[in-house]
């Protein structure tokens, strides 16, 4: 079947638009953020430890002090303690408030002081920012209890430059261990994704674009049996396109269908007025056989012609154009009551009015008096007595009740209400008055629905825009 839309291009992806880019852009970027968390309180932490170091070497030369009489060394064996430490000055501060003091001749002016006793990391990380970014090189006096020692504080005169270079290698270290980390990380979670994820989704993609172009030659993806939400939306998409498949075939028989039963019905209705005007003359025939039989023959005519003309009606194509107008529905309702009394005959009906005779509706007249006829009609084959026909607004719409005192819809109308050829509720009908009728009501913008059915009648509610 030639689908009723033309086909649409298939739409090509831009460059780096793809999801297998977007992914892999995303898994590095996101590898590095995570590396650069872990880099900067590393670097920090690094810049503790080693003036920690430097603070222990300090303790182990000043205790060269205490090899000698009067806790001092000669001039030149502390230029080269301090040039082994790489400091310009040491003191020790024992628990016994004792000092050793280790310096040189002109020890330089102090800078900064940093203390890391009970620092805190945001203040480590704060610390390590500045002496990465300064360029200069300053005198840092740091003091720390000794790692050698406990209870010993440690203070030392310290250069800048050389922390500042021994951060800069570590950190390019980290660096680099991290990049190669996370582009290998970044690697294997882009190809397992790609397995898990992308190459799954493409699948799914390209079944929906082919469905989409040709539904009735295009093959049914393969339902998963995977556990996870891909695997369901294959099986799901599964489901769905043998539903769509089916519908169409349905749908293709329907509309062959629906074509030869209005050519037919067309015929029909052309062969059957033939008859009915036949039948028209040999009404007049004095013969009390002919008369006998007539009255059914003419009635059964009747009921053939409006069948077809039913059945044309419901088959052609679009819906019929509305002339909406402002009119009181209880001038609608008395035009009905006479059809509906006078409607069979030898059998009396009453149709009860009970319309608010200041209740207006915006409608097509015709096709509205077309619904309510249906109604009525049906009622009185299903065997009803009384007919009532009230209406009321409410929220912005206007609801017309339908009710009669017949014995209700048996089951299997109940169940195909609506539904053409399905929903009859006398033999020989062919369910296409409900069916007219909610086409009609829903081209106003309303709706109808079955209130109840039961022993005691029948409702049928209606509802237009106010």
């Amino acid at each position: 079947m030639t689908p009723d839309h033309p086909t649409l291009p298939r739409p090509r992806p831009r460059p780096g638009s793809s999801l297998s880019v977007k992914l892999l852009l995303l898994t590095v970027a996101f590898f590095m953020l995570s590396e650069v968390l872990i880099l900067v309180p590393s670097v920090a932490m690094f810049r503790r430890d080693y003036l920690r170091m430097i603070l222990g070497e300090a303790h182990l030369a000043a205790l060269a002090l205490e090899a000698t009489p009067n806790n001092m060394v000669s001039p030149d064996l502390a230029k080269k303690l301090l040039q082994r430490v790489g400091a310009h000055g040491i003191v020790l501060h024992r628990p016994d408030n004792t000092t050793l003091m280790l310096d040189a001749p002109m020890p330089p002016k102090v800078d900064a002081t940093y203390d890391l006793r009970n620092v805190m990391l945001p203040m480590l990380i704060a610390d390590a920012a500045k002496t990465l970014v300064r360029g200069d090189n300053r005198v840092l006096r740091v003091l720390d209890v000794s790692p050698k020692e406990k209870g010993v504080v440690v203070e030392a005169l310290l250069d800048e430059a050389p922390i500042r270079q021994a951060l800069f290698n570590i950190a390019e270290r980290v660096l680099s261990v991290s990049m190669i980390t996370s582009l290998i990380a970044s690697v294997l979670l882009y190809f397992s994704l790609q397995w898990l994820v992308v190459r799954r989704m493409r699948r799914l993609t390209q079944s929906m674009i082919s469905f989409r172009d040709n539904p009735e030659d295009a093959a049914i993806i393969a339902p998963s049996r995977a556990g996870d939400e891909i695997g369901l939306a294959q099986r799901e998409l599964a489901r769905m396109q043998k539903t769509v498949l089916g519908a169409l075939r349905q749908n293709e028989r329907l509309v062959a269908l629906g074509t030869t039963v209005t050519k037919v019905s067309h015929d029909l209705k052309n062969m059957l007025s033939t008859v009915r005007l036949m039948s028209d003359g040999l009404a007049g025939i004095e013969v009390p056989e002919v008369k006998r039989v007539m009255p059914g023959l003419m009635a059964a005519i009747d009921r053939a012609v409006a069948l077809c003309v039913g059945t044309l009606g419901y088959t052609r194509e679009g819906a019929a154009p509305l002339n909406l107008r402002d009119f009181p529905l209880q001038s609608l309702v008395k035009e009905l009551t006479p059809v509906i009394e006078n409607g069979v005959q030898g059998d009396p009906h009453k149709l009860i009015d009970q319309v608010p005779a200041d209740l207006a509706v915006r409608a097509d007249r015709d096709q509205l008096f077309r619904v309510l006829l249906n109604l009525a009609r049906n009622a009185v084959e299903s065997g009803a007595n009384c007919i009532t026909i009230s209406a009321h607004n409410g929220n912005n719409r206007v609801v017309i009740d339908v009710a009669d005192d017949g014995p209700g819809l048996p089951p299997k109308a109940r169940d195909n209400l609506f539904r053409p050829f399905a929903g009859s509720a006398r033999p020989g009908g062919m369910g296409l008055g409900l069916a007219i009728a909610r086409e009609i009501v829903r081209a106003h913008g309303g709706d109808i629905a079955l209130g109840h059915s039961g022993a005691k009648g029948t409702l049928f509610q209606l509802s237009l825009p106010a």
